[in-house]
């Protein structure tokens, strides 16, 4: 067999490193560049990497704006005169001191008891089929199938029971 001697370099390390910087030099530039295969040569200067200003059709990376100090920001006006930069934030809200104060919600015992019911179904279908997945591994199918039925008639009542015709007089704001 022909090994060669740990003594030596391993040759074939070199030229791994040279294909290798042959490789990068052609995909960084447009033009080949010509690697020896001898020994190890330096690795050749990467051209400069383009700038969003290199490319720039809209003119956007023009001079930036100048921006003022702290100090000049501070010294500004404080008479509420209608200075340059001031932003739709930058002003009080009039406050006429009333506080927003909810209408009491309708009581739920003058609720229609099969409404009640189907809201019952359509809620508690899904959380009785997930406590009976973790606790009652063993359910009958047919517990589970009345499960499901009650949940689908149970929503099919709620969708059936929503209005069919617009209220021209609504504008949607009220929920």
């Amino acid at each position: 067999m022909n090994r060669p001697d740990s003594d030596q370099p391993d040759q074939g390390a070199n030229q791994d490193d040279a294909v290798w910087l042959d490789l990068v030099a052609r995909l960084e530039s447009d033009t080949v560049a010509i690697v020896p295969t001898g020994p190890v040569a330096a690795a050749p200067e990467p051209p400069a990497q383009p700038t969003f200003r290199d490319f720039d059709p809209l003119g956007l990376a023009g001079t930036p704006p100048a921006e003022m100090s702290a100090a000049e920001r501070q010294a500004r006006p404080a008479n509420g005169a209608d200075v340059p930069g001031e932003g739709p934030r930058d002003y009080d809200v009039d406050d006429d001191g009333e506080e927003f104060v909810p209408e009491e919600p309708p009581s739920l015992a003058g609720t229609d008891p099969l409404t009640m019911l189907a809201w019952l179904g359509a809620v508690g279908g899904p959380v009785a089929l997930l406590l009976s997945a973790m606790f009652w591994r063993s359910a009958p199918l047919l517990a589970i199938v009345g499960i499901v039925a009650v949940f689908v008639l149970a929503t099919v009542y709620l969708i059936m029971k929503l209005p069919q015709e617009k209220n021209g007089d609504d504008d949607g704001a009220r929920v």
